[in-house]
């Protein structure tokens, strides 16, 4: 049986974000370290991601916005945003390994050489519009993973189940008119970015093919669980998607520290394991992860270690 992809990049370290923001690359050494300690990287196949050609980014961006985060970050830019997205020298390349990364594990999950995969990416890409960059996020990598798998790869239909306690608007955003990939997220609300209400369904020729379950503070494992289980999975499963892609975020953990959302490292586990068995019934096990948020080093190590193992042992 193919192995399970793991995907990082030397150059997801040098991706800068300064003294104190969250979102750093003391992230990836923790994770990294964890699964290096429980053996479980063993059982995985790495790969360094490289960065993808910019018309790949523009797959789900326009491309005025792709040439002025490059000549932003070549004047020297340290802030894209409104304050949260911090870059440096190495930024763009680093967003553009996020991105090549996500393209290369669907590759090869879809060429049949690895089961399934993760992708350590930094920084991280579900806030990103198709031109704006937000919410720590640069470009939309697993927007831009499922536009490659579409236009390159031949799959007509793609689900994107994201679970970082953020909703992923830029996600939303980009796919919201488009029918051919259906976008579910869990999260807590109300939290940043304000988007995301169960209203919230899709637009024109896309309506019905986004689901959002919205989850209040203080909301644990038996909510997003039963969300999932009642609410996204039915969907997908009538969508007949031909790949999974996940936006994993684990700062809907109990000990993150931005937000009040309440899961345990198991339930990153259990949601994984439904993810896992519903592909293995409806897309061929077909499974691609992308790393997106969370905050405590020791809850994100933890989580994605759970994540991970459920992603490689059947």
């Amino acid at each position: 049986m193919a192995r399970t992809g793991f995907v990082s990049s030397a150059l997801f370290l040098r991706h800068d974000t300064g003294p104190g923001h969250p979102e750093r690359a003391a992230r990836l050494v923790a994770l990294d370290r964890r699964l290096a300690q429980s053996g479980l990287v063993e059982e995985l196949e790495r790969l360094e991601a490289q960065p993808c050609d910019p018309e790949f980014l523009a797959l789900a961006h326009d491309r005025r916005h792709v040439e002025s985060v490059a000549r932003a970050i070549h004047a020297g830019a340290r802030v894209l945003d409104e304050g949260d997205t911090r870059v440096s020298a190495d930024s763009f390349r680093a967003a553009s390994a996020a991105a090549g990364g996500a393209i290369s594990a669907v590759e090869k999950v879809l060429a049949g050489e690895w089961r399934r995969a993760f992708v350590a990416a930094r920084p991280p890409g579900h806030h990103a519009e198709r031109a704006l960059a937000m919410g720590f996020c640069l470009f939309n990598n697993v927007a831009i993973a499922a536009r490659y798998a579409q236009r390159f790869l031949g799959l007509e239909r793609v689900a994107i189940l994201d679970f970082d306690v953020h909703h992923g608007n830029g996600t939303q955003h980009i796919f919201e008119e488009d029918a051919s990939v259906f976008y579910a997220s869990l999260h807590q609300y109300p939290l940043y970015p304000g988007t995301g209400a169960a209203g919230e369904r899709g637009k024109g020729m896309g309506a019905g093919t986004t689901r959002n379950c919205p989850q209040a503070p203080g909301a644990g494992d038996a909510q997003w669980i039963s969300a999932l289980e009642d609410f996204v999975l039915p969907e997908f499963e009538q969508f007949k998607p031909q790949l999974l892609l996940l936006s994993a975020g684990f700062d809907a953990h109990e000990r993150d520290p931005l937000a009040q959302t309440k899961l345990t490292t198991d339930a990153y586990r259990r949601i994984t394991q439904m993810c896992t068995q519903f592909a293995d019934a409806h897309c061929q096990g077909r499974v691609v992860s992308l790393l997106e948020g969370g905050y405590d080093l020791d809850a994100l190590a933890e989580s994605v270690e759970a994540h991970v193992q459920s992603l490689a042992r059947p």
